[in-house]
């Protein structure tokens, strides 16, 4: 079994990549083999429906994506939705590489009034690739982050209970 974690936040500073950073932790502690994709090192061109399928960036990514069993998306809430990049990283990558997938995500939001907007990528993710979407997901404020870190126990709590989660759904799975 072979677990990815994405961190789709493109901003240094992100909150996201440490809730990502945090799973990886527990994967890692849980001896879960897995990899690490920060989107922000990998720069992906636009989707344009053509000459962008071509990059050798999203060759990688999709080959990246490909090795996965199970998919940990840790991402930033904007508008109510996941980030553009994380958007852009399944149009560019799509059915050959998310179809059959055990996908969760980790959001980090500027309020609490969007704990819910995860479900369309969900919803997405579930009818277009058939994955299966982990009942369990970490949405976090910036109320439980403090000095580059995550300040809430509880968010550290739930990050490592959704990382197990997908590695044990994913594991069962597989059969």
């Amino acid at each position: 079994m072979n677990l990815l974690i994405i961190s789709a936040s493109l901003n240094p500073g992100s909150k996201s990549r440490l809730l990502a950073d945090a799973a990886s932790t527990v994967l890692t502690a849980s001896g879960v083999t897995h990899e690490d994709l920060d989107l922000k090192d990998l720069p992906l061109p636009l989707c344009d429906g053509g000459a962008a399928y071509g990059d050798p960036n999203v060759a990688k990514a999709a080959e990246i994506l490909g090795r996965a069993d199970g998919i940990i998306v840790a991402s930033p809430i904007y508008n109510y939705d996941v980030n553009a990049a994380f958007k852009n990283l399944v149009e560019l990558t799509g059915k050959g590489a998310w179809e059959d997938k055990t996908v969760a995500f980790l959001n980090a939001a500027g309020g609490a009034s969007s704990y819910m907007s995860i479900m369309a990528m969900a919803s997405s993710l579930m009818l277009d690739f058939r994955c299966v979407i982990v009942p369990r997901f970490v949405y976090a404020t910036p109320d439980d982050f403090a000095d580059g870190e995550i300040s809430n126990p509880k968010i550290i709590e739930r990050v490592a209970a959704c990382a197990k989660a997908t590695a044990e759904l994913t594991r069962q799975r597989l059969g």
